[in-house]
């Protein structure tokens, strides 16, 4: 992953700077868990109840967390739920996709307050920085102007050497050649003093399903986002785990074979630029895929056999990562309709069937829940991970 030096920010949550460790064990756990009292925050953390509350009374007096309202009934002093306030941080994450770019504000929910999205032939850098600068305008503008100084970052997901593979997707290599030696950080601070961290986009995706979706539910998990091209991630002890160079996971360059029975490797067998081949040959716009909102219907004919053909190929894959890992659940997101996803899913299940399993305990396959959103909002995840909670598998100190 690739970062800036973080800037100062002036007020509200961020005038403290960097938050402690036992801060950002609250924070955390409040985050993953919801509301908690006190008490169990201190039981949970193993911090004694007076630590406990000498931080929350920071975290309260900074903005960061709401006093819920008191349980009664039971046998002493009534119990108040402290959580995250929503209004308490923000972050932006911008998603640079090989048919979109999606920037979007989110909260210290995880809930995004404003959304924008702009389709594209291929991502031109300096469009893209047209894009991201007035969108940071026009998102900034929808908080109170007392809530601004509380924006954490800007997290941005591509893909990885997003200027290759150009003849996969229709675009010259002249087109992409720009990225190759992109500064996001120089070139943002033109317009944004913000902190800049950059990352792979299915990297991104898997943190937003692990820190907001269902991956909260499992310790350990492999991740497989369908997009133009397939990505993925690897969640270890509930943590999204980077690897050595920020590329773990990158489940797209798995070897397999082509229909033709050739050396292929993941992202030629079950992408959706696939699928939209399919609707050219049919002489439908391909474009259609990526409009918004969602409108597949009446594709029923190209999908299916898509459907089929990209099952097959994660559910060997699902393998192929499990006799690495022991994973408890292989999670499978995209940027498609949930119905889609929830077919896909299907079809990954029934097909893991016909693998040999030998040697492996067989994975839950499980749908995610966040879907085209998700390389964005995990985007915007990293500036308030590297501010305010845990995360021991990160590398999030700024450069």
């Amino acid at each position: 992953m690739e970062h800036s030096e973080r800037q100062g920010l002036a007020g509200g949550a961020n005038q403290r700077g960097l938050r402690d460790h036992n801060e950002r064990l609250l924070l955390t756990l409040m985050q993953r868990n919801g509301p908690l009292p006190g008490s169990d925050l201190a039981r949970i953390s193993g911090l004694s109840p007076q630590t406990v509350s000498v931080i929350l009374r920071q975290l309260e007096e900074d903005g960061m967390i709401l006093r819920g309202a008191p349980q009664r009934g039971r046998v002493g002093k009534p119990r108040v739920p402290v959580g995250l306030d929503p209004d308490g941080a923000y972050a932006f994450g911008l998603k640079i996709g090989r048919r979109s770019v999606e920037l979007l504000l989110m909260d210290f929910h995880g809930k995004p307050r404003g959304q924008l999205h702009h389709a594209h032939d291929h991502p031109d850098p300096e469009a893209v920085m047209h894009f991201l600068e007035g969108g940071i305008a026009a998102l900034t503008a929808l908080l109170p102007a007392r809530r601004r100084d509380r924006i954490a970052g800007i997290g941005v997901a591509r893909p990885h050497d997003l200027w290759a593979w150009p003849e996969a997707t229709g675009t010259s290599t002249a087109a992409l050649e720009g990225w190759a030696d992109f500064d996001f950080a120089a070139r943002i601070a033109r317009f944004s003093p913000l902190p800049v961290f950059v990352e792979n986009d299915a990297t991104a995706a898997c943190r937003a399903e692990q820190v907001h979706g269902r991956g909260r539910e499992f310790r350990d998990y492999a991740y497989f986002f369908v997009g133009t091209f397939i990505g993925g991630g690897v969640v270890l002890n509930h943590c999204v785990f980077e690897g050595a160079h920020g590329n773990a996971g990158a489940m797209g360059s798995l070897p397999t074979r082509d229909a033709s029975g050739r050396p292929a490797q993941l992202i030629d067998t079950a992408s959706l630029h696939l699928l939209e081949a399919r609707l050219q040959e049919a002489g439908l716009d391909p474009a259609r895929l990526w409009r918004r909102p969602w409108d597949w219907s009446g594709l029923e004919d190209l999908i299916e056999p898509w459907l089929d053909a990209v099952g097959g190929e994660l559910a060997r894959a699902a393998a192929t990562a499990c006799a690495v890992i022991d994973f408890e659940a292989v999670l499978v997101d995209g940027a498609f309709p949930a119905g889609i996803r929830e077919a896909l899913v299907a079809r990954i299940r029934a097909r893991l069937g016909e693998v040999d399993m030998r040697g492996l305990v067989v994975p839950r396959i499980e749908a995610g829940s966040i879907g085209d959103d998700a390389r964005a909002l995990g985007a915007a995840c990293n500036p308030i991970l590297a501010l305010f909670l845990i995360n021991t598998h990160a590398r999030l100190t700024p450069a």
